[in-house]
């Protein structure tokens, strides 16, 4: 099977643990497996990394399930995927939108040259990333005790920030 990223904003009538119920519940009737599932503090977007089968067909179960969710293949970098199913870490989520031009290969052999430099912020603890195949961005988690130290962080491997999400707990 496949990860796929499901990003789904949350209406500010819905209580975010309502929709992200109702989504995991249709992943798992469609014959997918939930890895993980995180919302931002502010309750405005869901992030859910799924295990299964078939894009076409998950995108049509979620879009009968009255969602209009963002799918995208996605790499996990990082981490083990049994462990991310076991424990979600992280506290903050950045999201970089990968430039135009550059492609897979580049952006791991940059990712491996640059995750060591981390160990300067030992206030930070980087967690795991997906990055999208389309390579239109990558995703990365980090457990911080605020977002000053993500953004130090980022700075510190020279990489950029384009959002930064407290996720809640």
């Amino acid at each position: 099977m496949s990860l796929f990223l499901i990003e789904q904003p949350i209406p500010s009538n819905e209580r975010p643990t309502d929709v992200v119920s109702i989504i995991v519940k249709t992943v798992e009737s469609s014959g997918g497996e939930v890895v993980e599932s995180r919302t931002t503090a502010s309750g405005e977007i869901a992030f859910i990394v799924v295990e299964h089968h078939d894009a076409g067909s998950l995108e049509a179960d979620l879009s009968g399930a009255g969602f209009d969710a963002d799918i995208a293949l996605v790499r996990l970098v990082g981490a083990d995927l049994e462990i991310v199913k076991s424990r979600t870490g992280g506290n903050y989520l950045v999201e970089w939108d990968l430039p135009d031009g550059l492609d897979m290969d580049t952006y791991l052999a940059r990712k491996a040259e640059k995750s060591p430099l981390y160990d300067q912020v030992p206030e930070v603890r980087f967690e795991r990333t997906y990055v999208r195949e389309d390579m239109g961005k990558c995703l990365c988690f980090y457990e911080a005790g605020c977002e000053d130290d993500v953004r130090h962080a980022r700075e510190v491997v020279a990489t950029p920030v384009d959002r930064l999400h407290e996720l809640d707990r």
